[in-house]
C-alpha cells in the first residue's frame, strides 16, 4: 500500500503545524518521521490515519484519494508510546478485540479468531503470555503485544507514535532491531515517528527530517548521515563542531590558521563560510599544523575518550572523541596546548548568500 501526501497544510489557530508537505511512501517500506518536538511529525502522522484533517492538501493511499475517509474506511493499525492496552482483558482478548468488534458480516468466526491471535502472539514471540494481563508484563512485552493487536486487523498501513518512547535504553535497543527483523518479514507498508536519531537511522528504510513544519531532507539514513542537507539536519543527527571562516586557494581558513585536508572540502563556497565537523572527525596532536587549543578535560565513555579543548583565539570550543585503542594517555594532560586538526569538514554559504549545492 503506497501512501502520497499532497502539498499538507494544517494550522491549530495561529499556529504553522505543517507547511505544504509532500512526501511519498512506496509500498512495503518503512519509513521514520524524525525531528524535535513540535515540528510537526505526529500531526503528519495523525492526518495520514485520518484522526485529523489537513486544512490544505490530499492522502492518497494506493491511488485512491482518501482525504476525507474516515479513520475507519482507511484500514490503520496504531501502536502508541503508552502502550493503550484494555487493562481489564487478557493478552488474548487485547489481540482479539479488533476482530471481536467488527460488524457481524465482517467478524471472523470464533476458531478463526482464536488461530489468528495465537499466530499473531506467536509472531512477536509472546504466546506463551496469552492468558496474563498487561499489569503482569514487562513494558517491552506491553509494546508488542500492542503491536500484535495493531497487526491482527490485516491493516493496510502500520502507524507507529514514538513506540519505544517510554522504554529504557537497553529495551529501546532491542525492540527497534526486533521491529526492523518483523518488518522484514510481514512488509506492511509503516511510518513511525520518533525524535531518536539512532532508533531513526537504524530501523528506517528512508528517514524524513522535519523542522517547524517542513521537510528538511528526505533520503536513506546513510544519506542523511553522511550528507546532510541543512544545518539543521547535522546538528540534529549529532554533536557537531561549528567554525567561522572561508576557502581559499585550496586551504580553509579558520582564525588565522589555514588548514589543507587529504580530500577536497565538500561544497566549497567563494564566500564566508560555516563549517562543520563532527567530534570523531577530529584530530589532535602535539605538533604540525590546526588550531591551538587547550585541553580543558578528558574522559572515558565506554570506548572513546571525550576531550574539551578550549580554541586559543577564545573562539570557542570543541569537543573530539578519540578511541581509547588510538589514546596515548601519556601524550596529553589537562591544560595542555596541543593542535587541533579537522579530518573533514562540511561547509555552508553564511546568510546572505547563495547556499552551495
Amino acid at each position: 500500500m503506497s501512501i502520497h501526501i499532497k502539498n499538507i497544510v494544517k494550522r491549530f489557530g495561529a499556529f504553522n503545524a505543517l507547511r505544504d508537505v509532500s512526501l511519498e511512501v512506496a509500498s512495503g517500506e518503512l519509513i521514520a518521521l524524525l525531528g524535535p518536538s513540535g515540528c510537526g511529525k505526529t500531526t503528519l502522522l495523525r492526518i495520514i490515519a485520518g484522526l485529523e484533517t489537513p486544512d490544505e492538501g490530499e492522502i492518497w493511499f494506493h491511488g485512491e484519494d482518501t482525504t476525507r475517509q474516515h479513520v475507519r474506511e482507511r484500514r490503520v493499525g496504531f501502536v502508541f508510546q503508552h502502550y493503550a492496552l484494555f487493562r481489564h482483558m487478557s493478552v488474548f482478548e487485547n489481540v482479539a478485540f479488533g476482530l471481536r468488534v467488527r460488524p457481524r458480516s465482517e467478524r471472523p468466526s470464533e476458531e478463526t479468531i482464536r488461530e489468528k491471535v495465537h499466530d499473531l502472539l506467536k509472531l512477536v514471540q509472546l504466546d506463551w503470555l496469552a492468558d496474563r494481563y498487561p499489569s503482569q508484563l514487562s513494558g517491552g512485552q506491553r509494546q508488542r503485544i500492542a503491536l500484535a493487536r495493531a497487526l491482527a486487523v490485516e491493516p493496510k498501513v502500520l502507524l507507529l507514535d514514538e513506540p519505544f518512547g517510554a522504554l529504557d535504553a537497553q529495551v529501546r535497543k532491542e525492540l527497534r532491531r526486533w521491529l526492523r527483523r518483523l518488518h522484514d518479514e510481514l512488509h506492511v507498508t509503516s511510518v513511525f515517528v520518533t525524535h531518536d536519531q539512532d532508533e531513526a537511522l537504524e530501523v528506517a528504510d528512508r528517514v524524513v527530517v522535519m523542522n517547524e513544519g517542513r521537510i528538511e531532507q528526505v533520503g536513506t539514513p546513510d544519506e542523511i548521515y553522511d550528507h546532510p542537507a541543512t544545518p539543521f539536519v547535522y546538528r540534529f543527527l549529532g554533536d557537531v563542531n561549528l567554525f567561522h571562516g572561508r576557502v581559499g586557494d585550496g586551504l580553509v581558513h579558520i582564525g588565522d590558521t589555514a588548514i589543507r585536508l587529504p580530500h577536497a572540502v565538500e561544497e566549497q563556497p567563494a564566500a564566508p563560510a560555516t563549517f562543520y565537523t563532527r567530534p570523531h572527525e577530529i584530530a589532535i596532536t602535539t605538533e604540525g599544523h590546526g588550531l591551538e587549543a587547550r585541553i580543558l578535560g578528558l574522559r572515558r565513555s565506554g570506548h572513546m575518550v571525550r576531550v574539551e579543548l578550549e580554541r586559543i583565539d577564545g573562539l570557542g570550543t570543541i569537543e573530539a572523541e578519540v578511541p581509547r585503542e588510538s589514546w596515548d594517555a601519556g601524550s596529553f594532560a589537562q591544560d595542555q596546548v596541543v593542535r587541533v586538526h579537522p579530518k573533514r569538514l562540511r561547509a555552508f554559504r553564511a546568510p546572505g548568500s547563495t547556499e552551495s549545492d
